[in-house]
């Protein structure tokens, strides 16, 4: 018999993978409550193609795709240099920092989301960049095979490894 505490209930949160600090989770857990503010289903550590992961990737009603890179700190804005390669990937690229961030570091040409673990603002709208009609398939259906995937495994945690061998 299949445990059935959970059909029809949201699925139980991804738990992280270990690489995110404290404080990085919850500006994660404010970002996300922005997205859905602005009408935006989201997923976390979305892997891209260019073999990168997005922190957050946001998907609009209209099939916009935003990513957010969040920034938990001034050392880890320094040392991370691979948020440029996501631009390829949305039509729209932000920063998600701390309240407490400096915010003269973010570059202009990034939108910039303060959060904290209870929501944020967008403080600075994401210069849009359109993705072609064909990078933006490929994403809406990579995000789409990662939802799915996500709550397949939530629902049936036993075939979770089977899940996360399959290639989006």
């Amino acid at each position: 018999m299949t445990d059935q505490t959970n059909i029809g209930g949201p699925p139980p949160p991804i738990p992280p993978d270990g690489r995110q600090s404290d404080a990085a989770l919850e500006i994660a857990r404010g970002v996300g409550r922005v997205l859905l503010e602005h009408g935006l289903a989201h997923l976390s550590e979305l892997p891209l193609a260019n073999f990168r992961r997005a922190d957050i990737t946001g998907l609009s009603a209209s099939g916009d795709l935003w990513i957010v890179e969040v920034k938990s700190s001034i050392e880890d804005f320094r040392a991370d240099l691979k948020w440029a390669e996501y631009r390829d990937y949305c039509d729209a690229f932000f920063f998600a920092v701390s309240p407490a961030f400096p915010r003269e570091l973010i570059p202009s040409d990034a939108g910039l989301i303060i959060a904290d673990r209870y929501g944020g603002d967008i403080a600075r709208a994401a210069p849009p960049h359109r993705l072609s009609a064909a990078r933006r398939k490929a994403m809406q259906l990579r995000f789409a095979r990662a939802a799915a995937y996500r709550l397949a495994a939530a629902i049936d945690p036993a075939a979770a490894a089977d899940f996360a061998a399959i290639k989006l």
